[in-house]
């Protein structure tokens, strides 16, 4: 159901940018602005893993300095039937876990010192589960094309602002200028809209991570009681992380729920936890 849910955000966002580009500037306002966006999420998705990772200043781990982490990553990475993904580890006490990459031979999985000491290896392989979840779904591909479509929607809604100033724009059949309301709507209203759809599809795909993960490590009860550990100690521990990331790790690190319901990159908790002790592993 949740592959449904993506599906069908994913094509009422690009429906969005149909009637957002329509609005604005006929066929030609909507490609200009979708291919602006591309392009600037092209090299976000072709660099992510180096960005994010050096923003957390992530060291390369192996066998020899990780050997418990290497080895839970290289096992659960074999029976997931994909390539060995590279393993980082993130100073700070703060329990959480991320993977980025942009496909699956080129992925990397990282973990913070502090997930190390707060879960068990049970734990870990629930969590280790869920991020290798995320490479086999290609998990960074969607939200990069949903951060796409819905940033063409801002710079749409820009397009608008500007055009609105300067007298209104033009259509594609140039028969008068762009209508007013349209125009307004489109200032206040797609912005917003396009932001719930690509939350709504982040957190889809959470779910989607949970239930593969719990497979790959082979008991939902290990993931479910990692989670349990790690939003709490969430709520506890800082940790400083860039809002435009949070979405990439197991749980928010955002301490605080300044980021909450709708506008959330992560489903609740407890519904994370119920749907995972509700999972039969056939």
């Amino acid at each position: 159901m949740n592959n449904v849910r993506t599906v069908v955000l994913m094509a009422t966002l690009t429906a969005l940018l149909v009637w957002a580009g329509n609005a604005v500037g006929g066929r030609n306002g909507m490609f200009i602005a979708f291919a602006i966006a591309m392009a600037m999420n092209f090299f976000s998705y072709w660099f992510s893993d180096k960005i994010v990772l050096k923003m957390y200043n992530a060291s390369e781990v192996d066998e020899r300095n990780a050997p418990e982490l290497y080895s839970i990553v290289r096992n659960l990475a074999t029976r997931a039937g994909l390539p060995m993904p590279k393993v980082y580890l993130i100073p700070g006490d703060q329990p959480n876990a991320f993977a980025t990459g942009r496909d699956p031979n080129h992925a990397a999985v990282a973990a913070t010192e502090g997930i190390m000491r707060a879960l068990s290896r049970e734990e870990l392989s629930g969590v280790i589960g869920h991020e290798l979840a995320h490479i086999k779904n290609r998990d960074i591909l969607i939200g990069t094309i949903a951060a796409t479509i819905a940033g063409a929607i801002s710079m749409l809604a820009n397009m608008a602002q500007w055009a609105m100033i300067f007298g209104g724009a033009r259509s594609d059949d140039d028969e008068g200028g762009a209508n007013p309301i349209a125009g307004l709507l489109m200032i206040i209203l797609a912005p917003i809209a396009a932001l719930l759809i690509q939350m709504a599809i982040s957190r889809s795909r959470e779910y989607i991570a949970d239930a593969d993960g719990a497979r790959i490590a082979g008991n939902p009860r290990y993931l479910s009681n990692a989670l349990r550990k790690l939003h709490n100690a969430a709520q506890q521990i800082p940790m400083q992380a860039s809002p435009a990331t949070a979405h990439m790790f197991i749980v928010s690190p955002l301490s605080g729920g300044a980021i909450a319901g709708l506008f959330s990159t992560h489903p609740p908790m407890e519904k994370r936890i119920e749907k995972l002790e509700s999972l039969h592993l056939g």
